[in-house]
């Protein structure tokens, strides 16, 4: 498979459009070219240097083909525009280019076309073997073929359609379909293109497939504006090459996939990029979703897949809210999303470098088989079984909370267990997701800001941890089988912070041969939540306040304020100095709860109180 961990850096060329269009500012055009350089980051099997695999959504898109796109798509010349009326049953042309059947026109030559008025029972067809662009203006168009697609371009080198300023425009087709040939099975979308096709414009387009799709590209689609609904039997736009959003108000509604594209047989095509633009998608499989790339820049999505994270889907349907076979790459936008299934996937590479995301999943809230790196951005993870899984995660900023039945951060290969519980019963696949992954298991911290709240491990890692910044909370689990900290080839850590509170039986600390010390508390007694447990060194100053939001009797604590050698009293109760964020207070002040117990770092790694197995131990089953 192409694109795992490499990270490329390489040229994404804007050309910037000058002539006019019929919205008075032409879209924006991308053209990709190929990638300059190869900056491969390496993920290492041993050591304490983080790998930090990254990759930008201009050098994604440099992974794939260049899209069929020029300024003088959107350049009217109004005096060779040929007028096309529709008059209910019947249809009248003013000029050359079209032929007329009664109920049925045919645009046989490359030009400008403008269409207005209703067609109760016909079609508009583009049939031209001739070399040039088929410009299509819609002006207040209703068009419904009861048999098939209401515009179908049989044969152009693209088409182009146009909303015209202000108007309001539909398409819809019929349930059932009439072939000309039985053994055919296309057109299959009330706006179906076999060449490429673009929407623009300022006006307003309704489709409504109801026999299967509802707009269909088998090349290359383009929305560049318009406002459109789409309402669809199965997916609401395909686009077979790519399909790309520039701008616009998208609205989907479909009953299979929202926006597909599904060229499976070429790896530089099957992607989908979103570049701005307002996406509401409400789809019965997944949100988006690509034979190779998902690529996002920017916009607002709005994505519901399978009925929401609460929704009960097939085990063997897929229900994921931006899914890319090979790789996601998103730079920024704001989303919401909310699936049955994977909110973020991929069996590659999923990158987040920035974006605000407000995420309830019924299994993950963001997978990759191979590699998932979360470099910028803000994301809430308010419902998963699973938050984050990959077999390598790396954490180099952003902000991260996760809420998650199961692990919050889940290092893992093979055969997910997620699959425990049927999907829409408490979250979980209703069959056991299997990746392969033939690397070693790593979770890279060089920093960010993590706040996990798990129901199992808070951070599981059947591999090992390698912290060198950054921020890591944990509240839960409180079932013994599972620990705040879950790893089996060691925590290494030489900078950052790490409060993790949890169930005693598997607790686990970074170990002794970090750079960077830490302590593993053991209490008594399970602690309830919301109390205070606070450190405080030889003078009387806490270094740690922290009130966990669920029952604990463990805690793992690292930070530079611990010191080899010295010597620090546990307080619990109390009451914090501040109101505090994510549990974390204010410190430096004087502790104000009971003296629990003290301790003395012996090394980079001390155990207090007894319980589990102890820092840096091996994994229970």
């Amino acid at each position: 498979m192409k694109k795992l961990l490499t990270s490329l850096a390489a040229l994404l060329l804007a050309i910037s459009l000058t002539a006019c269009s019929i919205t008075g500012a032409a879209p924006a055009v991308v053209t990709v070219g190929e990638a300059q350089t190869a900056n491969v980051t390496t993920v290492t099997t041993g050591g304490t240097s983080a790998a930090a695999p990254a990759i930008s959504a201009s050098a994604a898109l440099a992974e794939n083909g260049t899209i069929n796109e020029a300024a003088t798509d959107y350049v009217i010349d109004e005096a060779a525009v040929v007028a096309i009326r529709l008059n209910g049953d019947s249809i009248t042309a003013s000029g050359a280019g079209v032929t007329v059947d009664g109920s049925r026109a045919t645009i046989t030559a490359p030009g400008t076309y403008r269409l207005s008025g209703t067609l109760a029972d016909g079609q508009i067809v583009v049939d031209t073997a001739a070399q040039g662009v088929v410009q299509v203006i819609l002006d207040g168009v209703d068009i419904h073929n009861s048999t098939s697609a209401a515009i179908y371009v049989a044969d152009a080198e693209k088409v182009v359609i146009l909303l015209a300023d202000g108007s309001q425009n539909a398409l819809s087709d019929g349930a059932a379909y009439v072939f000309a040939d039985p053994a055919e099975d296309e057109p299959n979308a009330a706006l179906f293109s076999t060449s490429d096709l673009t929407l623009a414009g300022a006006g307003a387009l309704t489709v409504t497939g109801n026999y299967a799709d509802g707009i269909t590209s088998k090349d290359g689609l383009i929305i560049a504006g318009g406002s459109l609904t789409v309402t669809a039997a199965d997916d609401g736009l395909r686009g077979k090459d790519y399909l790309v959003v520039e701008a616009g108000t998208l609205t989907v509604n479909a009953q299979g996939d929202g926006l597909k594209a599904d060229n499976a047989e070429d790896a530089t095509l099957g992607y989908i990029a979103i570049q701005s633009g307002t996406l509401t998608v409400t789809a019965g499989g997944d949100a988006l979703d690509a034979a190779t790339d998902v690529v996002i820049t920017d916009g607002t999505l709005n994505l519901t897949a399978g009925g929401g994270s609460q929704g009960q889907i097939a085990a063997d349907a897929s229900a994921k809210g931006i899914k890319g076979t090979a790789s996601v790459t998103i730079d920024g936008g704001t989303f919401l999303i909310d699936t049955a299934d994977d909110a973020l996937h991929s069996n590659g590479r999923l990158t987040i470098n920035g974006g605000t995301f407000t995420i309830a999943a019924g299994d993950d809230g963001a997978h990759a088989d191979a590699a998932l790196t979360i470099t910028g951005g803000d994301l809430t993870i308010t419902r998963s079984y699973e938050g984050i899984e990959s077999a390598v995660i790396t954490l180099n900023g952003g902000t991260v909370r996760i809420t998650a039945s199961d692990d919050g951060l889940n290092v893992a290969g093979g055969v997910d267990g997620s699959g425990a519980q049927p999907r829409g019963m408490g979250g979980g696949a209703a069959a056991q997701d299997a990746f392969s992954y033939t690397g070693a298991y790593y979770l890279y911290v060089n920093g960010g800001y993590t706040v996990v709240t798990a129901g199992g491990d808070g951070v599981d890692v059947n591999g090992a941890v390698i912290m060198t910044d950054g921020v890591i909370i944990v509240n839960g689990p409180t079932e013994q089988m599972n620990g705040a900290l879950d790893f089996d080839g060691g925590f290494n850590i030489s900078g950052g912070f790490v409060a993790a509170a949890g169930s005693a039986g598997m607790a686990q600390a970074p170990g002794a041969a970090s750079s960077q010390a830490s302590v593993l508390i053991y209490f008594t007694a399970t602690q309830p939540a919301g109390t205070l447990v606070e450190i405080a060194n030889s003078a009387g100053q806490v270094v740690l306040s922290f009130t966990p939001t669920k029952d604990f009797q463990s805690l793992a604590f690292s930070s530079a304020e611990l010191t080899a050698g010295a010597s620090y009293t546990v307080y619990l109760g109390g009451t914090p100095a501040d109101a505090g964020t994510d549990g974390l207070h204010a410190t430096g002040t004087a502790p104000t709860g009971a003296e629990y117990t003290s301790f003395t770092l012996s090394g980079t790694s001390t155990t207090v109180g007894t319980g589990g197995m102890g820092g840096g131990g091996p994994r229970r089953p």
